[in-house]
């Protein structure tokens, strides 16, 4: 199903963020009464509010990097939920003219490729495949280094957010099967064979981040933020009758089915799945990413909306009443890291263009949900 462009007002204002001691926050999901449903229109202000605060306050907004690629991508979701366009993405494509950025690791580090996902979703607006001249010459280049073998260069779980959903819709839009083989040679190391037995834990239902987690309880929640992600954005993706389809779609599932058990009791996932009692305060760019994927399995007929309708509008209400601040600020964001102690201690204030990104795209799937 294609995301509609919803014409609408945005009307309404969020509420004010709520500050709690950590001894105060909830460590693990527990039974409870479902949570008040946001409405559509709440959900498209606050979501207006958090993106305005961003545009206006953010920092370091010009580079072309996967940080604000992360939020170019939810920030056109949300102005496609709202049908109100903010002119922001655009000029930012154009000031980084289309290009990818370079890495010292090489052509295939797979963070060069996220400004891809946002010229993708630029052409809804402005229809110009010229714009992706860049990322199919990367993306060539990438098939043809798969094709010789070299298949590791997604070892590390981040890389499947980054580089899968634009390999998964260059490969449709060029019908190029060997782009789409290529993209699976890669996810299967990822899955199965980077660390040594590959990084998803069947066991768990979740992943470790890199080989230096393997066989340990440190599931970091961002990094599960991204492949939840990037399962979802593939399916969106991928035809339905794409045989790849149904393993994507089972690493989603039995994703959901785990994080939907180990929710906290404030909506929040903790930014250590494996231990709730390592850093136990809120954060919000796993659980905006875990808010995401999971409504967007709910909005294409994946998971059943009885189970996890509930489970992301307690995620939703919960960063709404204790990261939003009046302003629009969008607190309780780990910044750049690859475990949970990374960036600690994450603050009411602390926030990210991927954390704003990410809460706009849980957003837009919720208004689609909601409405």
């Amino acid at each position: 199903m294609r995301r509609r462009v919803l014409i609408g007002g945005l009307a309404g204002a969020a509420g004010l963020a709520g500050t709690v001691g950590v001894t105060r926050w909830a460590d693990a999901a527990t039974t409870a009464a479902a949570p008040k449903a946001p409405t559509k229109a709440a959900i498209i202000a606050t979501m207006k509010k958090v993106d305005d605060f961003w545009v206006n306050n953010g920092t370091d907004l010009k580079a072309n990097n996967w940080k604000n690629a992360t939020f170019h991508v939810g920030n056109l979701a949300a102005v496609t939920a709202a049908g109100v366009t903010n002119h922001v993405t655009r000029p930012w494509c154009q000031a980084n003219k289309f290009a990818l950025p370079t890495d010292k690791r090489g052509p295939f580090f797979p963070d060069t490729y996220a400004p891809g996902e946002v010229y993708l979703d630029l052409l809804a607006f402005h229809p110009d495949d010229t714009t992706l001249t860049a990322l199919r010459k990367q993306i060539k280049a990438n098939v043809a280094n798969v094709a010789a073998g070299h298949v590791d260069t997604w070892n590390y779980v981040d890389a499947l957010n980054m580089a899968m959903p634009s390999f998964a819709r260059i490969g449709v839009k060029d019908k190029s099967p060997a782009t789409l083989s290529a993209m699976q040679k890669l996810f299967n190391f990822t899955q199965k064979v980077a660390g040594g037995k590959g990084l998803f834990s069947e066991a768990d239902g979740l992943w470790w981040r890199d080989g230096k987690y393997v066989n340990t309880t440190t599931f970091w929640s961002r990094g599960n933020g991204w492949a939840a992600m990037a399962m979802a954005k593939v399916l969106q993706a991928l035809p339905a009758d794409d045989p790849r389809r149904a393993e994507y779609q089972r690493v989603l599932t039995k994703m959901a089915a785990k994080l939907a058990s180990i929710q906290r009791s404030d909506g929040f996932w903790n930014v250590d799945l494996g231990d709730a009692k390592d850093f136990p305060g809120p954060e919000t760019t796993g659980t905006a990413m875990f808010t995401y994927a999971i409504t967007w399995g709910i909005n294409h007929g994946i998971l059943p909306a009885a189970t996890y309708r509930p489970v992301v509008e307690k995620a939703w209400n919960g960063m709404v009443k204790t990261a939003v601040h009046s302003t629009g600020l969008l607190g309780f964001c780990q910044g750049t890291g690859q475990r949970p102690s990374d960036g600690q201690p994450i603050k009411s204030t602390s926030v990210t263009a991927v954390g704003v990104g990410a809460f706009l795209l849980a957003g837009s799937q919720l208004a689609t949900l909601e409405g």
